[in-house]
């Protein structure tokens, strides 16, 4: 099979491939809302249907607690490697509704850019790899490595049904290693893969004083305060430097190299821009690294809520009984997740005075992930997205954690590509949600290109 005639077959079917995009995103599959339960069912109905029809062996509605996943594959190539498709079909809610210039689920193209809710994340990133799997069926007949799909419709909502999936269905989803596109691209023009993720451990501490709130005029100055005692605590957690100080805190964290520090001062990241961005005067953090090593390649402690006492309009003066806060911490290899939850919670209740009580809830939490950058899929996805944009891709790392990611990494012992074709201003979980033309359709001749280079 030629490029060029895998290039012809796009061309020519670039109006209906945008067409049953724009069907796909008409279907309101808002995960969140159980108002919109059957919805998310149809959605899964009709992508199956799809799957079914590009040529697609097998295709299957799997039922779980939550809501169905879309699982196919077309594995007709004897000795060839097998990869995996990961993506999602439930979206976010379109709320607010009225900051939307059209509606969320009227797809509609503006500027070249394909506006609806879904566009990017992640019907739309899903889709081009499906129109490039069709695009290799209808012109060479069959594919040539081995190829499978899970798509699941809770991932908006945690996916609490897929971790026990893949656990169980362990050996069908044996694979050399996963796809996805489900990120961005690192600015207009420029692809990228991203090799790194931090995990997350995520904590609510409450410090409990007095029984009841207290007048402050009567009890002030004799009593504990959970709000200043709270304060402390959380102000003790980093030191001048900008360093978490939990003692053990950074035991196992995996030290930058030097070749991996020159590479990402290569990216032409704007510090400025970075700052207006987010609408601060000027940038912090720990000291001796750059802000894109902070972001993407350190740990870090942040508080991510706080309240006590009384917050209402005008005056009240109490001392509360008790103050909370939730905070965050972001991890990176080779950091534990629940090695970290058990030395936060151990240093908070070391510092904690015995005049008050604390207690910590713990809730969500995920691993780091690192992919090799020498990994043979990853050198195959970075030939693929060179080959379609014309621009040499480059690594970036995820400030963030995509739980899916550990999962396939510790169940499946596969490695992850994650090949965004996004772009981080595409408005994902926000109005106005947006894909661009381009990247669509240059996200379908990576996914093309790609499996040729995967032999």
């Amino acid at each position: 099979m030629s490029d060029e005639s895998i290039q012809e077959y796009l061309e020519t079917n670039s109006e209906r491939f945008l067409e049953e995009l724009f069907q796909y995103l008409r279907i309101p599959s808002v995960s969140t809302d159980p108002a919109h339960q059957d919805d998310v069912k149809g959605c899964a109905l009709w992508l199956a249907d799809h799957l079914r029809s590009i040529g697609l062996d097998r295709v299957e509605i799997e039922e779980t607690e939550g809501h169905p996943i879309v699982y196919a594959e077309h594995c007709n190539a004897p000795g060839a490697p097998t990869f995996l498709i990961y993506g999602h079909y439930d979206v976010q809610p379109p709320d607010p509704l009225d900051e939307w210039v059209s509606p969320p689920f009227e797809p509609t193209v503006r500027d070249g850019k394909i506006f609806a809710r879904g566009a990017t994340d992640d019907k739309g990133q899903l889709f081009a790899h499906v129109k490039a799997l069709e695009a290799h069926l209808a012109v060479n007949g069959e594919l040539p490595v081995n190829v499978k799909l899970l798509i699941e419709g809770e991932e908006e909502v945690g996916s609490p049904s897929l971790e026990p999936w893949v656990h169980a269905e362990k050996e069908r989803l044996a694979c050399d290693a996963v796809v996805i596109s489900d990120s961005s691209m690192y600015a207009p023009g420029l692809p990228a893969i991203t090799y790194s993720l931090r995990g997350l451990a995520y904590f609510e501490v409450t410090v409990r004083g007095p029984s009841h709130d207290l007048h402050s005029g009567l009890y002030g100055g004799g009593v504990p305060n959970p709000i200043n005692i709270l304060a402390e605590m959380l102000a003790s957690l980093h030191d001048a430097q900008g360093r978490v100080s939990i003692p053990g805190f950074y035991d196992h964290v995996r030290p930058l190299g030097e070749a991996e520090r020159a590479e990402l001062a290569k990216l032409p990241f704007d510090e400025q821009a970075f700052m207006e961005e987010a609408g601060i005067a000027a940038l912090e953090g720990e000291e001796g690294y750059t802000t894109l090593e902070r972001t993407w390649e350190r740990p870090t402690l942040d508080c991510n809520g706080i309240v006590g006492g009384f917050t209402g309009e005008g005056a009240k003066t109490v001392i509360p009984a008790k103050a909370s806060a939730k905070f965050s911490c972001r991890l990176v290899p080779d950091q534990s997740p629940d090695e970290i939850e058990e030395l936060v919670i151990g240093h908070l209740q070391t510092i904690a005075p015995d005049s008050v009580e604390i207690e910590i809830q713990r809730h969500h939490g995920g691993w780091p992930v690192h992919t090799d950058r020498d990994n043979p899929a990853v050198q195959a996805a970075m030939r693929a997205l060179e080959k379609s944009w014309d621009a040499k891709p480059v690594f970036i790392g995820g400030g963030g954690s995509i739980p899916v990611v550990a999962t396939f990494a510790n169940v499946l012992e596969a490695p992850t590509v994650l090949m965004g074709l996004g772009l981080d201003d595409d408005r994902l979980h926000s109005p106005n949600e947006k894909f661009d033309l381009e990247n669509f359709h240059a996200g379908i001749r990576t996914s093309a290109y790609l499996w040729d280079e995967l032999v």
